[in-house]
């Protein structure tokens, strides 16, 4: 399914959700590090594997990635995401 598709109206909001999608993953993730501070079990694992993929849609290095990851560091996810903050 092509743009031509949509109408211009939906074509813009699809233009503006690409343009803005870095906003819109560390916003999430931004959200995740106070869902994993209560999670538990199950629960905990799908937040993280959710955590790993928005890294990975903002371009983190894997290596960072891995570190937070393995270690499931949620203070390292934390300043992960404010330094994401702070650069825009």
């Amino acid at each position: 399914m092509g743009m031509e598709d949509y109408t211009p109206y939906q074509q813009g909001i699809i233009k503006r959700y690409y343009a803005n999608l870095d906003q819109v993953s560390w916003q999430r993730l931004s959200e995740l590090v106070a869902d994993l501070y209560l999670a538990e079990g199950k629960k905990r694992e799908k937040l993280w594997a959710s955590a790993v993929g928005y890294m990975q849609k903002l371009k983190i290095p894997p290596a960072r990635i891995h570190a937070i990851a393995a270690a499931q560091d949620i203070e390292a996810l934390a300043q992960l995401v404010k330094e994401l903050m702070n650069k825009k």
